[in-house]
């Protein structure tokens, strides 16, 4: 029985939280959950939205499952999601975007990877108020990170069967940052003759995703581009309620949905679980519980075809009550 951490934040985390679970425990799978609490609720009791407790038991289980956590806009705490890539060192976030059954979207067979470096960039936090009127931020682009992301896509591509990765910058803009970030990729690539490679800039590959997003295979970016990106291609299936995310580094993995703690409908039951759900499932392949984990997602794409939805997709279930369609198709 595999022990995994399960980070249950605030906002609908609890909820979705437990709808996946028990999702989860009716598949077979061989889990013994590390119930974890982090974000805005914790601060009251602990003083901090990320406790130690957190980051020790993800690293002595080696894998999370972590819902939504609060992060205040423009004040407040650092967020809990940038802190626990930080200090586990989960380098790589990694966001599958295909079409799900019956949900309905203005593009068909879409099928992009976004890998995104996840500790650098604008997101390393180094900012300073340089006086009354101007305010600063230091872009941090390292030949080590940029490196070992690139190498994470192609290595990526390989074991998925993907047949390209294009990498994304402004680096005729941001020369030495971004030219650096391009620069990796490119030795990187040299190493992969067999996977195709091409140069995209930031501005014209969002306007690309728009006019034709099929001809994306893999895209590789750095941190604030690739969340921006990612956020853009969750659009392109049927928005951030059913985005899938993971952050992987050397030694752990922290698997979540893409959305965000949406406050204003916490404890209503009106949540969409299945971001959460599709984040499990390549969790649950990530322990080698795919048996669970295919389980799990034809009884997803089953219910979806049978017209069960919750509201934002259209549909008139609740959270709980997806859940449980689910659980009955399993």
């Amino acid at each position: 029985m595999k022990r995994v951490t399960l980070i249950k934040g605030d906002g609908i985390g609890p909820e979705i939280s437990n709808a996946v679970i028990k999702i989860i425990e009716a598949s077979g799978a061989q889990i013994d959950w590390d119930v974890q609490t982090a974000g805005a609720d914790v601060i009251e009791k602990e003083g901090v939205p990320l406790p130690d407790r957190v980051l020790e038991s993800v690293k002595n289980n080696g894998v999370a499952l972590k819902s939504p956590v609060t992060t205040p806009i423009g004040k407040g705490f650092r967020s809990v999601n940038v802190q626990l890539r930080k200090d586990l060192d989960l380098y790589a976030n990694l966001r599958p975007c295909y079409n799900l059954p019956s949900v309905k979207t203005r593009y068909e067979n879409v099928d992009i990877v976004v890998v995104r470096e996840n500790t650098e960039d604008l997101y390393a936090g180094i900012e300073r108020q340089v006086d009354a009127d101007t305010a600063e931020s230091i872009k941090i682009i390292t030949r080590k990170a940029s490196l070992r992301i690139a190498e994470f896509a192609f290595d990526y591509a390989i074991k998925n069967n993907r047949k390209e990765v294009a990498v994304v910058t402004k680096a005729n803009i941001c020369k030495l940052s971004d030219g650096l970030f391009l620069e990796c990729a490119k030795e990187v690539a040299k190493k992969y003759p067999s996977i195709a490679f091409r140069e995209v800039l930031v501005d014209n590959c969002c306007m690309q995703l728009v006019q034709n997003p099929n001809q994306f295979d893999i895209l590789l970016l750095p941190n604030l581009y690739g969340d921006i990106v990612s956020d853009l291609c969750a659009g392109l299936i049927g928005g951030l309620g059913i985005a899938q995310g993971a952050n992987i580094g050397e030694n752990y993995a922290v698997f979540e949905p893409v959305h965000g703690s949406a406050p204003d409908i916490a404890g209503q039951d009106k949540a969409n679980p299945t971001a959460m759900l599709m984040s499990a499932i390549e969790m649950l392949n990530y322990i080698e519980e795919r048996k669970a984990a295919e389980k799990i997602r034809k009884a997803l794409f089953a219910t979806l075809e049978a017209g069960i939805k919750t509201a934002d997709l259209g549909g008139s279930a609740t959270c709980s009550e997806f859940a449980d369609a689910i659980i009955d198709r399993i």
